[in-house]
């Protein structure tokens, strides 16, 4: 046998248990409940901000801690706390993506991606 077929039999299986080990971490999307029954795994949660909730923010105090509360797509609602500061635009979001595990009674966010509202209305698309 060739060395360059061992070779790449050896990069094929390489590549193959890389690929195998992202997809075992792989976190998925669920809601608050399922999230609060598995405290040991990462979930992404999409959900809304509840603006009537108070949001903490005081960077003079801590920049790194934010928290606010949250209601995910099944309407229920959960305390997230988020330790980098506040995201530019984050009243402003359509929708939210929080990245992380429960904690002792709330959600500790490592990432949180904002679906903010478009600039464009449809009269400037269509009249474009």
């Amino acid at each position: 046998m060739k060395v360059s077929y061992i070779i790449g039999v050896l990069l094929i299986g390489v590549a193959i248990a890389a690929i195998a080990s992202m997809y075992g971490d792989a976190s998925t999307y669920e809601d608050f409940a399922t999230a609060k029954a598995n405290t040991e795994k990462e979930f992404h949660i999409v959900g809304t901000l509840n603006k009537s909730k108070e949001r903490y923010y005081e960077p003079k105090k801590d920049a790194n801690f934010f928290s606010f509360y949250m209601i995910d797509e099944k309407g229920m609602e959960s305390k997230v706390v988020y330790h980098h500061p506040e995201p530019t635009d984050f009243d402003r979001s359509e929708k939210i993506v929080i990245v992380g595990q429960m904690q002792d009674g709330y959600f500790d966010a490592e990432k949180i991606l904002l679906k903010c509202p478009s600039k464009y209305t449809d009269n400037q698309v269509k009249g474009s």
